[in-house]
């Protein structure tokens, strides 16, 4: 490549790389965003100044894993969710936006910043029990995780956002003492026949414990269900995000250990069964 290029030259020369790759077109730019720094205004505004040789090389390093299978986010180290900047590596999931949602739901059903003790279970990059956090700052947020790479990501990003939870390494709900007024987890519940459905870039770069789970990816809810009603307080609840199929299915297994709960599904902006909730009292 030349060194005598405009930002807008290269990115147009890689954009049609991309294009003739059938990847996706806006990870060019963002990139091209991360290497430099900037804010897409200021990168409107440097367009026809000549980019430095030693950005273009690391740009095309990481245009050249990108092609490769990396996901955007873990070549930038970051990932959005719900706002926030959080940092990411292979240790963790990339946080999706579709999990914003699962947060959404539950501080619709707690408006009031009231004290409750809270965990977010299987935290990974802590996407989920930081955003309630910084929202409900009188909660007391618990993170955990059976990863201890995990956890040191997710304590990143505690201290990068100024959030004060704990963090505890641990399988479940085991390691927790005492009782909590709110259980939230994000577990893998893809099932293993699932594999050959799902993108290269996910298989070959995030982590599988993470992602995919036995008894056709029941096993997590089944062992959640087992210990729930040990470690709620009487109006205590979970919130447990689910694969769109699964439904009727996990509402099962919780019935199954806990009768006399009341379980509410929720479907994502999609319309598909993504999350579900629930209330050790049926009245609730």
């Amino acid at each position: 490549m030349s060194k005598q290029q405009t930002y807008f030259q290269v990115q147009q020369q890689y954009q049609k790389l991309v294009i003739n790759q059938g990847a996706e077109v806006p990870a060019v730019t963002e990139l091209l965003l991360g290497i430099t720094g900037w804010t897409p205004i200021e990168l409107l505004r440097q367009q026809r100044n000549i980019m430095p040789t030693s950005q273009q090389e690391k740009l095309k390093k990481a245009i050249q894993k990108y092609l490769a299978g990396w996901p955007v986010q873990y070549l930038l180290g970051k990932a959005a969710f719900f706002g926030h900047e959080f940092s990411v590596d292979p240790a963790v999931l990339i946080p999706r936006p579709e999990t914003e949602e699962l947060v959404e739901w539950i501080l619709a059903d707690f408006p009031q910043n009231e004290s409750l003790k809270a965990v977010d279970v299987g935290t990974g990059s802590g996407a989920i029990g930081i955003s309630l956090k910084l929202v409900r700052p009188s909660w007391q947020l618990t993170l955990t995780d059976l990863s201890g790479a995990a956890l040191q990501i997710a304590q990143k990003n505690a201290q990068q956002l100024l959030a004060e939870v704990v963090t505890i390494e641990g399988d479940l709900l085991q390691p927790l003492l005492g009782k909590y007024d709110l259980i939230i987890s994000n577990p893998p519940y893809i099932a293993e026949n699932e594999r050959p459905l799902m993108d290269r870039s996910v298989l070959e770069h995030e982590p599988a414990m993470a992602l995919f789970a036995a008894e056709n990816g029941l096993k997590i809810y089944r062992r959640l269900a087992k210990q729930l009603a040990a470690k709620l307080t009487d109006n205590g609840r979970l919130y447990v995000e689910i694969g769109f199929q699964q439904a009727a299915a996990v509402k099962k297994i919780f019935h199954q250990q806990l009768p006399t709960a009341k379980i509410t599904v929720k479907k994502d902006i999609t319309g598909k069964d993504r999350m579900i909730r629930v209330c050790l009292k049926s009245d609730k």
